[in-house]
């Protein structure tokens, strides 16, 4: 079993980036119809198509979730993705064509290394290079120009990249991929220590948790330029309620290695995909994908 988020059957992972830019973006694609749910907790969220997760929205199904940097200006870049799903004939179906439904998120790097951001063709070409191959924790993609811990500014971050893991338990398995791009630390909740995160002049981690609680003067309001985008994927059985909730559940893996997390500075956005193939316990599902939150955000320092 491959583990990544591509463990789950159904699942391609795809990504295209500028690499001299610093920018990049990262299709799932989900072509066989899984079910969505989501939910933000962080307080400068950027998206696209969003609303159709709520539970109380007819559409229930999507076929790809498309994560970006560029910052909303990224978000125009989830056209290509359409184009790419539409000559496939792929979506959903309406007495005026084949309309194919993709919720995509944003990170913000236009002080990575430029202002440019992701466009259609790009985002056409992550499709293009879409596979279901074992995937690695690389700086590519929407993490091309990711980074956490910017108390001290862009430059003083850490830089991140594409973070994986998967579980499987019986027949049940739950995959998951993270972007991190932080304002807070990212720490290792077995041994409490800073792993990536903020530096001193002097390269040394500063805390920005207790920073903020010792400096609460200090002034952040320069810095609502972060978020954490997850995306779960998952072989259970769940309709777009339950997959609501697993997405809930998941950001308890957010909250065990990213301090401080769900800032009014954070964009910290969950999104589930369920292919619906296994029938299991919704808590099991949530547990485990809190689980693989977690360790897909440690793998995206640890491996950088």
């Amino acid at each position: 079993m491959n583990t990544d988020l591509t463990a789950v059957e159904g699942i391609k992972l795809g990504h295209a980036d500028d690499q001299k830019a610093g920018t990049g973006c990262t299709v799932v694609l989900a072509e066989a119809n899984f079910t969505i749910g989501a939910d933000v907790r962080g307080g400068a969220p950027g998206s696209r198509e969003f609303a159709l997760t709520d539970s109380r929205a007819a559409v229930d199904k999507a076929n790809a979730v498309f994560l970006t940097g560029g910052s909303a200006y990224g978000l125009d870049a989830a056209g290509g993705v359409m184009q790419y799903l539409k000559e496939k004939n792929i979506g959903f179906q309406t007495g005026g064509g084949v309309v194919p439904i993709v919720p995509a998120a944003v990170i913000y790097d236009l002080e990575y290394k430029s202002n440019d951001s992701p466009d259609q063709k790009m985002a056409y070409q992550a499709c293009q290079n879409a596979s279901s191959s074992a995937q690695t924790a690389e700086s590519i993609g929407a993490a091309a120009g990711s980074t956490c811990g910017k108390l001290m500014g862009i430059e003083n971050a850490s830089k991140t990249g594409l973070g994986h893991a998967a579980r499987k338990s019986g027949e049940l398995i739950v995959s998951a991929l993270a972007v991190v791009n932080a304002f807070g630390d990212l720490k290792d909740p077995e041994s409490g220590k800073i792993i990536a995160g903020a530096r001193d002049q002097e390269g040394n981690f500063v805390n920005t948790e207790e920073t903020i609680i010792k400096q609460p003067e200090i002034n952040l309001g320069f810095l609502r330029q972060n978020t954490t985008l997850i995306v779960v994927a998952t072989n259970a059985v769940l309709n777009k309620s339950e997959a609501n909730r697993v997405s809930m559940m998941a950001h308890s893996g957010l909250s065990r290695t990213i301090y401080p997390v769900h800032t009014l500075l954070d964009g910290d956005s969950v999104f589930t995909l369920a292919s619906s193939q296994v029938q299991a316990d919704i808590n099991q599902v949530g547990v485990l994908a809190a689980r693989v939150v977690k360790e897909a955000i440690l793998n995206s320092a640890l491996k950088n």
